[in-house]
């Protein structure tokens, strides 16, 4: 459940391997330049020049090991900040483009936004498998971002939600579904961080909206308001 950003640990990984390597062939080009000042002619020495040339070859492949060891403490050290700073988010209200929801009490909860208004606009609930357990006429399809709630759903599956809209000339609506919650943890896989909103675990990558968290009771239009201004989906409409 990653995207397709490298992340920190997979550069690391590979840093080290790159290390291994070249830790082997400094060691094996120590032993060839010792077996040569060992089994050197006498009468004809190495030549001061290439020895100084082979001296500054040993040298780099030192540097480079030195550097690799320093760019896999700083990737280590940014892991560890990524998680320090995506604790900042708990407690705060977050919007986020994801559609996978484990439903609670039989329930899970969606929001989908529109970029413009459209004609006709389809809801379809798929479970893990992909199969589609539900389908319906989306219940707004107006601009802007709406509510879903499905109640046919088994308690710690998760299902993912799809919309497909089009306008009164049979055009595409661009079309976003949302997770939108309090973030109320954080936890770390393959050096990524995820966030807990609500009944979702979902990249902070995919996070579009943070604010404060907001009172226990609020115009809903007021909220609508603020997202839509908040959303990068307005760009298209």
């Amino acid at each position: 459940m990653v995207d397709a950003v490298t992340t920190a640990s997979q550069a690391g990984g590979r840093i080290g391997a790159s290390s291994a390597l070249l830790s082997q062939n400094f060691e094996t080009f120590l032993a060839l330049l010792t077996a040569q000042l060992k089994n050197q002619d006498p009468l004809s020495p190495v030549d001061s020049n290439e020895f100084t040339g082979q001296l500054t070859q040993m040298a780099g492949v030192e540097q480079q090991l030195l550097t690799n060891d320093l760019l896999t403490a700083i990737l280590q050290g940014q892991g560890g900040a990524g998680l320090t700073g995506a604790t900042s988010y708990i407690g705060r209200e977050a919007t986020a483009v994801w559609s996978a929801v484990k439903a609670t009490d039989g329930e899970a909860t969606w929001s989908y936004e529109l970029a413009s208004d459209a004609a006709s606009a389809k809801l379809q609930v798929l479970d893990a498998s992909g199969r589609v357990v539900h389908e319906i006429d989306a219940p707004e399809k107006g601009v802007g971002v709406h509510d879903f709630t499905w109640t046919g759903g088994q308690d710690g599956q998760v299902y993912t939600l799809k919309v497909a809209a089009t306008n009164t000339a049979g055009e595409a609506v661009q079309s976003q579904v949302l997770v939108r919650g309090r973030v109320t943890g954080v936890e770390m896989y393959d050096g990524q961080p995820y966030l807990t909103i609500g009944a979702s675990i979902l990249p902070l990558s995919a996070v579009i909206a943070v604010e404060e968290a907001r009172a226990a009771v609020e115009e809903p239009e007021a909220e609508a308001s603020i997202l839509s201004a908040l959303n990068p989906m307005k760009l298209f409409s």
